[in-house]
């Protein structure tokens, strides 16, 4: 079990979808747990996998739950991506598969589906089609590199479980020979660089999160104290067979406050 250093937090990173929103509804007491965050003084941050919304959008989608944060506080997959392909594959040529129209977040990034350099594989839904993803593998086994905005394999929609992009990528990983590099959550460059953002040390930063692995688990190896909520993707068969543990799990984002003065 991680701690905080000096037992005091200076910052709380969130997820967002399962956390405080779900299909962008908010979650109860999701806007006061924010607004508390902000209250108290401590940095906070929005690390999040949704790849069907540009940054913008998030912003006014959580605006419109009654959430206020900033452009700047917001780290999604899409964005670190996109930073990603400007330093590793400089002027290449993207062909990108996902879900939603984000390309205000690439908007430097040359876009080429005929004839592309790099395949990008962002968040999966109707366009993750048997023809998209032969042809995915395909450009991959002629040599074309690949790139996925994130490794997370379910999210949460208001009528149940929707799969993502990560329960795809290890078939195409066996297909190919080839480890495709992923950039957001559950990789822990993600974890840095909203810390970064931040200004506070891993181990002065608290994670709330939905998802045990990749959320919390994940953020805990980097140093920063997991919280689970058991909103969202959160089940309990899930808790009750994993060998590792959150540092601490609460009923809500809601309960966040009642945390936070335990741990002052």
């Amino acid at each position: 079990m991680t701690g905080l250093l000096d037992g005091t937090a200076r910052g709380v990173l969130f997820d967002i979808d399962g956390v405080l929103v779900t299909s962008w509804n908010p979650i109860g007491g999701a806007a006061e747990a924010v607004e508390d965050v902000r209250a108290r003084g401590l940095a906070r941050a929005f690390l999040t996998n949704t790849t069907s919304k540009s940054t913008e959008q998030i912003v006014e989608l959580l605006a419109g739950a009654g959430i206020d944060v900033e452009v700047r506080e917001i780290v999604t997959a899409a964005r670190l991506t996109a930073e990603y392909l400007r330093t590793t594959y400089p002027g290449r040529r993207v062909w990108m598969l996902n879900h939603g129209d984000i390309a205000e977040d690439f908007a430097d990034i040359e876009f080429d589906e005929a004839d592309p350099e790099v395949v990008v594989l962002g968040g999966a839904g109707s366009e993750y089609t048997h023809e998209a993803l032969s042809r995915a593998v395909d450009l991959v086994l002629g040599g074309v590199p690949a790139v996925a905005m994130h490794r997370g394999q379910v999210w949460a929609a208001a009528d149940g479980l929707r799969v993502d992009v990560g329960t795809y990528l290890p078939g195409i990983e066996e297909v190919t020979g080839t480890r495709i590099v992923s950039v957001g959550k559950p990789g822990v460059s993600a974890f840095l660089a909203a810390t970064e953002l931040m200004g506070t040390m891993p181990e002065q930063t608290i994670m709330v999160g939905d998802d045990l692995t990749s959320d919390v688990l994940r953020a805990q190896q980097v140093g920063l104290t997991g919280v689970l909520v058991k909103t969202g993707k959160f089940r309990d068969s899930v808790l009750s067979l994993s060998p590792e543990r959150p540092d601490h799990v609460l009923e809500s984002v809601a309960d966040l406050p009642t945390l936070l003065d335990r741990l002052a």
